[in-house]
């Protein structure tokens, strides 16, 4: 099966009269390679269902295809969709017309699980991420290509550069981790910056037991701190905190938010 070149692909957007729509975010795969490393790293294969997030053109769909899982794609560009069906129907693939934020992913999955693999416009990544895990528990895993920085927030741990509320939100659903980097020479347009490929698992549980603490005042802290990162946690959680709670919790109240894990701001929110 032959995948997109950088000339196969400018050639289909000219003979449709197209561009890749900048308020979309749309930058298109057109290196043969990247994707087939991208379909080898979301490890799917016959008896897999691959639901691909803005396929654009078909680069990846193509390579995703190849690898013998069934594939379905949201597109939300209704100008893409003659020329990206015309690529990637003919191979079976099934394309729904949705905004992958408000789609009816129940009707679109049938019961079904699905593996995520997408190449995420760097503008909608993290909404679009957060809202399949908290929504969307068919979907066991995601192998998604963002923006390096963006991508090392979902996998930062604490005490890194990178960590924040998002990486906290994150791990509450799933375990992530960086499993490639991609430069910007394999896009048309070429974006200014270098992308990640991160792989996101989701847990069988939520992390933290809801029966120690809910969710929303777990992240109701969390929320908090980080609103004032670089301050130490007593300033920080000001207005929130009761008196003794940093002793109860067993915190010290000089800490910052990004140094503690998820456990312990868990800790925290039990003990107000």
């Amino acid at each position: 099966m032959v995948t997109h070149s950088r000339t196969s692909l400018v050639d289909l957007l000219n003979q449709h009269g197209l561009k890749p729509s900048r308020a979309l975010g749309q930058n298109f795969v057109v290196d043969p390679n990247t994707v087939r490393r991208i379909a080898r790293l979301a490890n799917v294969g016959e008896g897999d269902l691959v639901l691909e997030i803005g396929p654009g053109l078909g680069s990846l769909t193509l390579a995703l295809v190849e690898t013998g899982a069934t594939v379905e794609a949201i597109e939300i560009d209704k100008y893409l969709l003659e020329p990206l069906r015309s690529v990637v129907e003919p191979h079976g693939v099934v394309v729904h017309h949705a905004d992958a934020l408000e789609a009816d992913y129940e009707t679109i999955l049938r019961g079904r699980n699905a593996v995520v693999v997408a190449n995420l416009p760097y503008n909608v990544a993290t909404p679009l991420v957060l809202h399949l895990l908290e929504t969307v528990p068919q979907i066991t895993r995601m192998l998604v290509m963002v923006q390096k920085e963006v991508g090392e927030r979902y996998a930062a741990q604490a005490g890194e550069e990178a960590f924040g509320a998002v990486s906290l939100r994150v791990q509450y659903f799933a375990d992530a981790s960086i499993a490639g980097k991609v430069g910007p020479n394999v896009f048309v347009p070429k974006p200014n910056v270098d992308s990640a490929l991160v792989s996101i698992v989701r847990r069988d549980q939520v992390r933290i037991d809801p029966n120690l603490v809910s969710e929303a005042d777990l992240f109701e802290v969390v929320r908090m701190a980080f609103g004032q990162r670089r301050k130490m946690l007593r300033r920080s959680l000001q207005g929130w905190t009761t008196d003794g709670v940093f002793e109860r919790a067993g915190i010290d109240e000089t800490r910052r938010p990004e140094e503690l894990t998820l456990e312990e701001f868990a800790q925290l929110a039990a003990a107000r």
